[in-house]
């Protein structure tokens, strides 16, 4: 069984999901970052970490393609040029999505208080936020999911980052995007997940 520290109101609720997608067990240690649960895994204090054979994998990100690839499902083959084009979408939504939210997180309640400029930050990151969203507008195209008919790890990381913008304040400027959206979100997976998180509010 795999273990999961972290909350699922963090970046471990993709792991969540992950995990739901895959149909594997699993257990959670929901702390927060910094608390000593996760310090004695992951000396950056950052949360989520998994915990499998022995090792501990950090980063969400590399936490769920890493599932992915082991179970096959929700993924390209390496290798593929469909697994460059699904990596592209990864790497699109950690830099210009992911990043963005979290400079702006990071100004709003992380930096000690004389470190923090959220306003000019924000107004900022909402610019690269917008940009980012017709991009990906673009390259979405008429497909159901980020790389075609196959949801793949980006869609689920692209899924909850919106959640985190919309809670944030940012604007999602695209129906498209909009019902790609409300699509992803109708997954049975997402929903389980969903009520997971709800549960360690």
């Amino acid at each position: 069984m795999y273990q999961l520290v972290g909350s699922p109101v963090s970046r471990a609720f993709r792991v969540v999901w992950a995990f739901e997608e895959l149909s594997v067990p699993y257990e959670i240690v929901a702390v927060g970052p910094h608390d000593e649960k996760i310090l004695a895994v992951n000396p950056s204090g950052k949360v989520p970490a998994l915990l499998t054979e022995g090792e501990t994998i950090t980063d969400s990100i590399a936490i769920v393609q890493y599932l992915a690839d082991k179970h096959g499902k929700c993924t390209h083959k390496a290798g593929t040029l469909a697994r460059a084009h699904q990596d592209s979408f990864t790497q699109l939504v950690a830099d210009d999505i992911d990043g963005t939210l979290w400079v702006s997180a990071k100004h709003t309640f992380v930096y000690p208080e004389e470190l923090r400029e959220k306003e000019p930050v924000k107004k900022a990151a909402m610019w690269d936020f917008a940009r980012a969203i017709k991009v990906l507008e673009a390259r979405l195209g008429n497909s159901t999911y980020l790389t075609g008919d196959l949801f793949t790890v980006p869609d689920l990381l692209l899924c909850h980052c919106a959640g985190w913008a919309e809670r944030s304040g940012f604007t999602i400027d695209s129906p498209h995007i909009e019902t790609y959206l409300a699509r992803v979100r109708e997954r049975p997976a997402y929903i389980k997940a969903s009520e997971i998180r709800e549960q360690h509010r």
